[in-house]
């Protein structure tokens, strides 16, 4: 990727209201990171190393990275994760992997395994409570994956309590209305890297066209069959929404596909939670 295709980096600074929320927790700092896919040309070195120095300078309680870390083959997360071992927590790093993470049949164990080398505990439709007992975290399988079964998972769940879900695809988000999520924190779409300002991504726009134009015109608009297979809600495409009952938060991530971000800058999240 020319870097002249993507954007500076904006660092997002996000309270995110939780009921119930314990005063032991009031204050709590996640930091979100999100689709890298770094394979030496759609993330540049200067971006990712400002990424991770912004981490450490937030002094998060915890760390989360939500997918995407390569593009297609495996191997170029052995060279990230010499980055990736200096993000600093006090609580730790939990990841979710992404579609592009399990592109290849050896990719999830590849990944996997090189993340967990660094102390990067990878979630895989697993609870886990590295911010205490009353705040459970929760790590998805990716939405499009066979894996995807959120029911056992959110059934281990205590409903009066508040809980996060990691889950790389917002369009998950609709599928877990059935339980108390108070914040999902999600990535994939770029936040629709080319943004019309008033009006939101252009994806949106392709998406709706598409229901339209014949066929033969919709092939020939570039990258418009694209958009309705990436997500289905594009109004989610990025920053913090509700469903239903729920949060969602959408990460715009650090990597840029062609053709590159346009008003759609890669993004570090800093999320601060206090009760409401």
């Amino acid at each position: 990727m020319n870097w002249r295709f993507s954007e500076p980096l904006s660092i997002e600074k996000v309270k995110v209201a939780i009921a119930n929320l314990p005063n032991s927790l009031q204050g709590t700092k996640l930091v979100q990171l999100s689709d890298f896919h770094y394979d030496g040309f759609r993330l540049s070195e200067k971006v990712l190393g400002q990424a991770i120095a912004a981490t450490n300078e937030a002094q998060p309680d915890l760390v989360v990275l939500t997918g995407d870390y390569v593009t297609h083959a495996p191997e170029p997360i052995y060279q990230l994760v010499k980055h990736l071992k200096y993000l600093q927590s006090r609580a730790g790093v939990y990841a979710v992997l992404g579609n592009h993470d399990l592109f290849r049949r050896d990719s999830k164990a590849r990944i996997t395994d090189a993340l967990t080398s660094i102390g990067v505990q990878v979630l895989w439709n697993e609870v886990v409570y590295p911010l205490g007992p009353e705040l459970p975290l929760v790590g998805l399988a990716d939405f499009f994956w066979e894996g995807f079964n959120p029911a056992p998972v959110m059934n281990q769940l205590d409903q009066g309590k508040p809980c996060i879900v990691l889950s790389h695809n917002p369009d998950s988000a609709e599928f877990l209305q059935s339980w108390r999520v108070d914040l999902q924190l999600s990535g994939h779409t770029h936040g629709g890297q080319i943004v019309i300002p008033g009006f939101g991504p252009i994806a949106k726009f392709m998406n709706m066209l598409e229901y339209y134009l014949p066929r033969a015109l919709r092939q020939r608009i570039p990258y418009m069959s694209k958009c309705s297979k990436v997500v289905k809600h594009w109004e989610w495409s990025q920053g913090l929404h509700r469903v239903g009952a729920n949060q969602l938060y959408v990460n715009r991530g650090l990597g840029t596909y062609s053709p590159g971000r346009l008003f759609c800058p890669p993004e570090v999240t800093i999320l601060v939670l206090k009760s409401c």
